[in-house]
């Protein structure tokens, strides 16, 4: 059997099983990552540089920060302020989502849903609510506003490379409105319908007394790391790896005063979500197997070959065909894939060749909103809710990131298509 084919296959497979989840996540893509290795499909190399070690990084690092917020009662302290008698809990559940989106403009969008989710699961123990649709919302805010900065997103870093874009060109650029202005457009339509979707939450918050905050340490540690990270953007030639060493920097200062203030037992061993790092690893196994075999760029020269010609139809292919992939394959090898097919279609047909890139950008980021693997941030979310006794299927969350995307994309591709054309 040819290895694209052995590749598909072993990826489907794996995706049925993390769909009926039967079998333990980690042991599903790690069972396929194997056997891709066994048959030599890919090289043990290959296998290493197919994963992304600045989210595994990002993650691990904010996975300590987070565990110290917790316990510094910041979380319950912002709950209170959110959980407030005369907002309605719809309200309430709707501005954690919109602070998600706020904070995934300047940070990785797992950073951002590792900081917030304890937020949101304090909030929705106080109201007594699921928290599940609440952290979808989180998660799917964080995807879409990542695409909105530079350092939000590892797409955005991949199109500034590949446009020559610096940070303030996302806000204005040629004398046109950046991409920045689309996605805040299309946050405004998808905000409405997660405003359609809590509404069914009736009634006001109820008082839920004062909490007292043991220590503003981490939360200066997080505030000082979305700066550092922000700041990092500016830097020439700056290592893929950037983002996830500032997180593990950050992360190391705080055991460092978590060790020296005796402010937390901590076992990292036993405290930390070891099973969503192996988890994110075997996802981008399997998925650079998609890759390296050249199947994701079979699909690239297949949307190639149905754009030429018409600009608006090449546009719109692009746009809802990455939307399409990005739901079940990882964004960056694709967007890797496909930033240069976008520039040779805008040449061909005589486009701007950044309406092509933009609504790119703006299909890979979305795109991975509809199912909890189309994104590392969703696997995060998923999995923080698991660690809590909350059981998500791809059903609870597809109601919610599918109308999510669907009005984003509409909104955002149209604005980016009037400035850009």
């Amino acid at each position: 059997m040819p290895a694209k084919a052995i590749a598909a296959v072993t990826f489907l497979v794996a995706y049925v099983m993390l769909i009926r989840g039967k079998v333990h996540p980690p042991y599903v893509v790690w069972s396929g990552s194997i056997l891709l290795l066994a048959l030599k499909v890919i090289t043990p190399v290959q296998a290493l540089r197919s994963i992304n070690l600045n989210v595994i990084g990002i993650f691990i690092g904010m996975m300590i920060l987070s565990d110290l917020f917790i316990h510094s009662r910041v979380p319950a302290y912002l709950a209170c302020v959110l959980v407030h008698p005369k907002r309605t809990i719809a309200g309430a559940v709707l501005g954690v989502c919109i602070l998600s989106g706020a904070v995934s403009a300047v940070v990785d969008n797992v950073a951002t849903v590792l900081m917030i989710a304890p937020i949101a699961l304090e909030v929705s123990r106080r109201l007594k609510i699921s928290p599940v649709p609440f952290i979808i919302g989180i998660s799917v805010s964080a995807n879409l506003q990542g695409a909105a900065t530079l350092v939000g997103d590892s797409t955005s870093i991949l199109l500034a490379s590949a446009a020559d874009m610096t940070f303030a060109d996302f806000f204005w650029m040629k004398g046109r409105a950046g991409i920045f202005f689309s996605v805040q457009l299309a946050a405004i339509a998808s905000f409405y319908v997660l405003h359609l979707i809590f509404k069914k939450y009736k009634g006001n918050c109820v008082s839920v007394g004062s909490i007292r905050v043991t220590s503003w340490v981490p939360t200066i540690l997080m505030i000082l790391m979305m700066l550092t990270m922000a700041a990092s953007s500016f830097l020439p030639d700056r290592p893929d790896w950037t983002i996830g060493a500032i997180a593990l920097a950050y992360a190391a200062i705080g055991l460092v005063w978590n060790a020296l203030t005796g402010y937390k037992p901590l076992d990292l061993a036993r405290d930390l979500d070891w099973a969503t790092v192996f988890l994110l690893g075997g996802l981008f196994v399997l998925i650079g197997s998609l890759t390296l075999t050249g199947l994701v760029f079979d699909i690239a020269s297949l949307i190639s070959g149905w754009t030429k010609g018409n600009a608006f139809v090449a546009y719109n292919v692009i746009v809802w065909m990455s939307v399409v992939v990005s739901a079940f394959v990882d964004n960056i090898p694709y967007t890797m894939a496909m930033l240069p097919v976008a520039q040779l279609v805008s040449n061909g047909i005589g486009t701007s060749p950044y309406v092509m890139m933009f609504g790119l950008l703006l299909g890979t980021t979305l795109g991975g909103n509809i199912t909890p693997i189309g994104a590392s941030a969703n696997v995060v979310a998923v999995s923080l809710l698991r660690k809590n006794g909350h059981k998500v299927t791809f059903g609870d969350f597809a109601r919610i990131g599918f109308p999510f995307t669907v009005a984003a994309v509409l909104v955002g591709s149209l604005v980016n298509w009037v400035v850009w054309r």
